[in-house]
């Protein structure tokens, strides 16, 4: 398929350029300062270059890493990829202008959600460390796609291994608080202890309204925050493990001492 023109590689690490006619303008942006990570959630590697690729999806995404290593440019990171869809982060809504995008082949939860494997790893650390540097992109902004659209996605998922990033220096994390026994909120309790835990998930970036019930939006926040940060279990109940891990995180921001619109 050569539906697009070509262009130069903007990540040395790139092995190919296989254009995708699927990008526009960035609006109102000129510099992304938010990198995305996806699985592509297809059973194989082709089929999802392809669908990438086509302008009947009009889908697509910056880079695809394969599952032995190899990268593959499909748009200029200087154009609006259409990976993040209806998304939002810290009360922006166009993720795509804001973003570089990066799908990981993996057939993902609906087709057995195997491991990555460990040279795809590695080369997503180095993929990711390379554009984080050139474009200045703060660790708190480098995010899972479940992260921004928590209701629609849960990749690239609990198996991604966000703790060797956080080691070659992408990305925010902290230690993971051990799972106990104690107090616990679930789906259909309200109060301020529910605020609370809104006010904080919203602190650090998350799109959910303070309300004080725990709504199944509240829920799916939640199951997105472990995903990326608390993956031991992922099951949308703030636990205290969740919630202990969640106050560290925000605690620990570069930027912690803002205000939460700030």
């Amino acid at each position: 398929m050569d539906t697009a023109p070509t262009f130069p590689a903007d990540s040395p690490l790139a092995a190919e350029v296989l254009a995708s006619p699927n990008h526009g303008e960035r609006l109102g942006v000129v510099v992304p300062d938010m990198l995305v990570l996806h699985y592509t959630g297809m059973q194989s590697a082709d089929e999802a270059v392809a669908w990438l690729r086509s302008p009947e999806r009009g889908v697509s995404c910056h880079y695809v890493v394969h599952e032995d290593g190899r990268i593959v440019q499909l748009v200029p990171e200087s154009r609006r990829a259409w990976h993040a869809g209806a998304s939002s982060w810290a009360g922006a809504t166009d993720i795509n202008s804001l973003s570089v995008g990066i799908e990981i082949v993996n057939p993902g939860h609906d087709f057995g959600y195997p491991p990555f494997h460990p040279r795809q790893i590695e080369a997503v650390t180095a993929l990711a460390k390379d554009i984080v540097t050139r474009l200045a992109i703060p660790a708190t902004r480098v995010l899972a796609h479940s992260d921004v659209a928590p209701l629609r996605k849960q990749d690239p998922g609990e198996k991604f291994p966000w703790e060797i990033l956080h080691r070659a220096g992408i990305g925010h994390l902290v230690e993971e608080e051990p799972i106990s026994d104690g107090r616990y909120f679930m789906r259909g309790e309200s109060g301020q202890p529910i605020e609370a835990l809104q006010a904080m998930l919203g602190f650090y970036g998350y799109e959910i309204p303070l309300t004080g019930i725990y709504c199944d939006r509240t829920e799916a926040v939640v199951r997105a925050f472990q995903r990326h940060f608390r993956r031991q279990r992922v099951d949308g109940v703030a636990d205290v493990s969740t919630l202990a891990t969640l106050y560290a995180l925000c605690t620990s921001r570069p930027d912690a001492s803002a205000t939460a619109d700030g």
